[in-house]
């Protein structure tokens, strides 16, 4: 149906390039946000379709990461997030075998908030270099097996942004020679910068920022970036920054978290505080792209986790209400409380789910009904947990705060 609120203007594996072409990682690698493909999914196999009772077996336990809600980046054998300590954030690499620190870098002022301190984005891993966006606005590029520093600049400062109310959170979108990230200046709440040096590609549009990461999805031939901001999702040419629709539908005024989710012509967008969720069926237009609104609902307001998207459906926490919803028609097939509202990723036909009081939980991505195959709690300090799981290497990587576990979830 068509929606005046659509504005129509004239992969993944690690990266994508600009043109053509991606970086190969290994199979189990989990090399930035949300995942190889940023949507959520792993491509391991031979993992345990049930928990025993206590849950699975704890291979490790780390702490020394500071404060913070940054998930994880996997790739080879080492993990990479970001913490603070005292009034600094950093960058670490910890060894995934056995949680030992191989390198702690700082980045950037320490970010202070009363629903908790520290860096939300996870970093993006590109062959050999980590780039990482801090909550203050410190973008820095780094060696993945040193922590050597290639350079670091705050964008807030450099485009003239103000940070947001509860922090800078997006992960840094990499592809073959440029990094798309949004400090929200003026002229400049866009920006692609060279990943040699950081000097400025192109800048775009004025929006604040919203708490959402970029997503990379060609349409036809056009190399476009899906992006959320304060005020709308938009998709952006990433050659030239050009806009090339907009849609403020599915927009609220507090906190626009959620990754798009895209497969095919279609984008899914969603958001919470009452608001709800999009998809639009995006086709080429001469040199642009025309998006159309397919539906609006609002069965499901993702918070601060995505959705993932297993065959036809969708997965994810509807607020606090884990929800499976056909993803071209928008018909819920069921809701149940699971572990309570947290996020969620999904490997080997199984969803891990991670609640914001400690739960961790293991069920099927099954349309026709809610079943789980274990659960267990963890012992957590007084904030949410709000740092999203990771399966990668076999392994389960679940965060607290300054505390890392390790489960085991290979079946033996």
């Amino acid at each position: 149906m068509p929606c005046t609120r659509v504005k129509s203007l004239v992969p993944l594996l690690i990266t994508a390039t600009v043109a053509s072409g991606v970086v190969t990682i290994a199979a189990d690698d989990w090399p930035q946000w949300r995942g190889p493909r940023r949507d959520g999914v792993s491509k391991e196999t031979g993992l345990l379709k049930d928990w025993p009772a206590n849950g699975p077996r704890l291979a490790w336990r780390s702490s020394g990461l500071g404060e913070g809600y940054s998930s994880f980046a996997v790739a080879d054998r080492r993990l990479y997030t970001l913490g603070a300590r005292q009034n600094t954030e950093y960058v670490f690499a910890l060894a995934a075998a056995t949680g030992e620190k191989i390198w702690e870098v700082a980045n950037g002022r320490r970010f202070n908030n009363d629903r908790g301190d520290g860096p939300r984005g996870t970093p993006t891993i590109d062959g050999d270099r980590v780039y990482v966006f801090g909550s203050s606005g410190d973008l820095t590029v780094l060696d993945a097996a040193t922590g050597k520093v290639f350079w670091t600049q705050n964008l807030l400062q450099k485009y003239g942004g103000s940070n947001i109310s509860w922090g800078l959170s997006e992960s840094p979108l990499v592809l073959s020679d440029r990094i798309i990230v949004t400090p929200g200046g003026r002229g400049a709440s866009i920006v692609a910068l060279r990943k040699t040096d950081g000097s400025l590609i192109w800048k775009s549009q004025s929006d604040e920022p919203g708490y959402s990461s970029a997503l990379l999805h060609p349409v036809g031939t056009i190399q476009q970036a899906v992006v959320f901001t304060a005020e709308r999702a938009l998709g952006i040419d990433v050659n030239d920054g050009r806009v090339l629709w907009s849609y403020n539908r599915v927009a609220n005024r507090t906190a626009n978290i959620a990754t798009p989710i895209a497969r095919g012509n279609h984008v899914f967008l969603s958001s919470d505080y009452g608001t709800g969720a999009g998809l639009l069926a995006l086709t080429p237009d001469g040199n642009g792209i025309k998006a159309r609104e397919v539906y609006f609902t609002n069965e499901m307001r993702n918070h601060h986790a995505s959705s993932v998207l297993v065959g036809d459906y969708l997965y994810g926490f509807s607020s606090s209400i884990l929800t499976a919803m056909h993803f071209e028609t928008g018909k819920v097939a069921w809701r149940d409380r699971s572990v309570g509202k947290g996020s969620l990723v999904f490997a080997d036909d199984r969803l891990y789910l991670f609640s914001e009081n400690g739960v961790v939980g293991l069920a099927e991505a099954n349309p026709q009904k809610y079943v789980e195959h274990g659960r267990f709690q963890l012992r957590t300090g007084n904030l949410p947990t709000w740092s999203h799981p990771v399966v990668s290497g076999g392994k389960l990587f679940i965060r607290d705060q300054d505390t890392l576990y390790a489960y085991d979830v290979v079946a033996r």
